[in-house]
This record gives C-alpha cells, sequence and structure tokens, in this order.
C-alpha cells in the first residue's frame, strides 16, 4: 500500500528558533465530514490517513464543526504530538457574508476561539482565510508576527490572496524583521475557474505560478480536484449543479476533460487521480488539501502520489501544447 512522503517542508518558529516542519504532500481538509457526532465514520479515516503517512489536517474558524471534532478525536487517539494543525481566520462571520473580518482584532478573536475548540495550546499554521484589500498589511503582518512569537502558532500564511497583497506582505515583514509568510494557499486545479466557486477566492493563475516556481514557497491548494469535475459525475449536458456550472462549465474545461479520459486509459489509472496527480507535479513544492469523506476517496488520492508526468503530458492535459497524443 502507498504511504506518503513528508516531503513538503514549511519554515517556521518554535521557542525562538526556527524550524522545519515537514508536511505530508496530500493534506486532510475536514469541511463538514469531521463532526463529533460524525467520528465513528471520520475517526477510521482519519486514523488511517496518520497510518499511511500523513501528518497534517486542514481546518477553519468558519468551518462548522471541523475544529471540535478534531480537538475531541486528538484528545481520544493522544496523537496530538503527531499531527500538524492549519487553521485559518478572519473569514466573514455565517449571516454577514458581506462584511471583511481581516483585522488584528478578528485573528485574535478567532485563534483563541480555535484553541479552545481544538484543544491544544497552539497551531502548527494559521492561515488568513480571505483578505480585505481595503485594510493596510502592516498592522495584519504585525499581529502574525506577535502571534508566532507568542508560541500560539509556528509559522502562518494566507488564503485567497492576490500576488500583489502576498508580495507586499513579505516586503513588509522583511522591511520590519518579523516573521514572514510561510505558504500559500489558493485554488490549483487542472480545471480552470470561470469565477470563483465562493466569494473572494483565489485561484493561481500563471503569475503566481511562475512566483512560486521562483521563491520556492509551499503551496497549498484548496480544491485541488475541481470539486471532481474529471469523476465522470458530470457532464456538458448535465447543468443541475448550478455551482459547477458557474465556475467550471467552459470548453477548455471539457475539452482538458477529454484529454485526461485519453492519459488516464494510457496510464491505466482514473481520471479523478489523474487531475490530482497534474497539481501533484508542478516543479514547486505543492500540498493538496483533499476532501475525502470514505477510506476509499482517501486511498485513491494517497495512490495518485505516485503517478510522474512528464513535462509534455502536462502541457498537453492543460491545453497548452497539441504535442502529445497518446500511443
Amino acid at each position: 500500500m502507498t504511504k506518503l512522503t513528508q516531503n513538503i517542508i514549511v519554515k517556521g518558529k518554535k521557542d525562538g528558533q526556527a524550524i522545519d516542519m515537514p508536511c505530508s504532500n496530500i493534506i486532510m481538509g475536514s469541511g463538514d465530514f469531521f463532526r463529533e457526532d460524525n467520528l465513528e465514520v471520520a475517526g477510521p479515516v482519519m486514523k488511517q490517513f496518520l497510518a499511511l503517512g500523513g501528518n497534517t489536517f486542514d481546518t477553519g474558524r468558519h468551518y462548522r464543526h471541523s475544529e471540535n471534532a478534531l480537538g475531541v478525536w486528538m484528545e481520544k487517539e493522544g496523537n496530538r504530538d503527531a499531527i500538524n494543525i492549519l487553521t485559518k481566520c478572519c473569514h466573514p462571520v455565517r449571516g454577514a457574508l458581506d462584511v471583511p473580518r481581516v483585522i488584528p482584532e478578528a485573528i485574535e478573536e478567532d485563534l483563541t476561539t480555535s484553541l479552545s475548540l481544538l484543544r491544544t495550546d497552539h497551531v502548527e499554521m494559521l492561515l488568513l482565510h480571505r483578505d480585505d484589500e481595503t485594510q493596510p498589511v502592516g498592522p495584519i503582518m504585525e499581529k502574525l508576527h506577535e502571534v508566532v512569537e507568542s508560541g500560539r502558532a509556528y509559522a502562518f500564511g494566507v488564503s485567497n490572496w492576490e500576488l500583489p497583497r502576498i508580495q507586499e506582505a513579505m516586503a513588509y515583514c522583511e522591511t520590519h524583521g518579523l516573521n514572514t509568510i510561510s505558504l500559500n494557499s489558493p485554488n490549483l486545479s487542472l480545471a480552470k475557474t470561470l469565477e470563483p466557486r465562493w466569494p473572494d477566492c483565489v485561484s493561481a493563475n500563471d503569475a503566481m505560478i511562475d512566483w512560486h516556481r521562483q521563491t520556492g514557497l509551499p503551496l497549498f491548494s484548496w480544491s485541488s480536484q475541481a470539486g471532481g469535475f474529471f469523476s465522470g459525475r458530470f457532464t456538458p449536458e448535465d447543468r443541475t449543479d448550478e455551482d459547477m456550472v458557474n465556475a467550471y462549465y467552459i470548453d477548455e474545461n471539457w475539452q482538458r476533460y477529454e484529454r485526461v479520459n485519453v492519459l488516464s486509459k494510457e496510464l491505466g489509472i482514473t481520471p479523478i487521480q489523474l487531475s490530482l496527480a497534474f497539481v501533484l507535479n508542478y516543479d514547486f513544492p505543492v500540498a493538496a488539501i483533499i476532501g475525502s469523506e470514505n477510506a476509499e476517496e482517501m486511498l485513491s488520492s494517497i495512490e495518485a502520489t505516485t503517478i510522474k508526468l512528464t513535462n509534455e503530458q502536462m502541457a498537453w492535459l492543460d491545453l497548452r501544447s497539441n504535442s502529445w497524443k497518446g500511443a
């Protein structure tokens, strides 16, 4: 059985010393699957993920149940030291999704609540869940620096920030001698989004991808498999899932879909595995956050980490070349 390697290194700080945190390149997402009333189902999947080399779990203050469920499970299993927790803060609250909260006070409020629910005194990684470009980066970075200095998070990063804001924030940290952004978590998938699936979400564009190549900063991709676009559940004629239609139903993605089906048959794998392998085969550190809700889905994703693609295959799948046409 395939085991994950913990080959994604996130730089952080612990007890005043710089540290490297090895993370598995498959990250177990949570969403609504991690619930205390569902732990008899979710718990074995999470435990098997650990047994196969996975060590990083993604959650967030905005998610309704998962921080509490993860805290209960870790306490029951006594495995906190084996786990990297990635949680996220500063998402707009439910009921007021149009009101931004990317301010130092919300970082403090959300992290305090998260640590209580997770039953721990620290998280390995704290990410800003959204951005608010009306807010200056300085006070936000100062607060995140303080969080790391206090030991309540070992590293911080951003999710759904545009590249110029990331660069501005990192420049501020460098100028002021602060701890800096250690990872970025946008959407990255073979299927390109016509419009964000959720408000104010950011997908990695060519400029961001090139920047990651240049800097080597780890990218933790959410929705790496494009909501199952390549699973076979969707067709151009079936437009019943409005969110998927609005996000992914464009001609270019259906061309990618056709190519994925051709190459997956050639390689003897499933199309959904190939779509995940595409993300993991970028030439800079990439980890994929998956949303498996059973062992079969998780194992399929782990198997995808063994698939190696050539540059020609990557370009062909992404419609950047027509030079690879299969056997």
